[in-house]
């Protein structure tokens, strides 16, 4: 198996294809407005809503970054800025899914299109597109776990 075929796989497990953990598209399927602010009470855990919006901030960044269009890419102080919602409204929440699935298969889009020698061309600012979503994912089946722990804590 090839290294590109390897990534799409990888790729598609984190948004639509069951594999070892469940798809992010599927575990957020039924998550109210109510269960993605939520935050238990002790610890410093980030709610799904956050949680989305940080792997959000990593793949648009690279999109953005990709496309050369480095003047459009999402900015933030730190990591830890990264996690920032919008304004806290039920249509902010449904449109952030929504950009997590874009930005997700854009990226998918340019991977599916890419040559051997595009997989191992450095992007600026970043390593080469191979690593970067080899990295994505992996980061990915992190959080997805910790929102598939937010939900069973919730009692889902």
């Amino acid at each position: 198996m090839d290294v590109k075929t390897l990534l799409l796989q990888q790729w598609a497990s984190c948004l639509d294809e069951e594999d070892w953990f469940p798809p992010l598209e599927k575990v957020l399927e039924d998550i109210t407005f109510e269960q993605a602010i939520w935050k238990p009470a002790e610890g410093a855990m980030n709610s799904i809503w956050e949680l989305v919006c940080h792997l959000i901030f990593y793949k648009k960044r690279l999109l953005m970054r990709f496309l050369g269009e480095t003047a459009n890419e999402p900015q933030a102080e730190n990591n830890e800025s990264t996690f920032r919602i919008p304004t806290v409204t039920f249509q902010n929440w449904k449109e952030t899914k929504q950009e997590y699935i874009y930005v997700h298969r854009e990226l998918e889009k340019i991977l599916a299109k890419s040559e051997q020698v595009d997989l191992y061309r450095q992007i600026p600012g970043e390593r080469s597109l191979v690593l970067e979503l080899k990295s994505l994912a992996m980061h990915d089946a992190y959080h997805i776990g910790q929102i598939v722990f937010l939900r069973k804590m919730q009692g889902a």
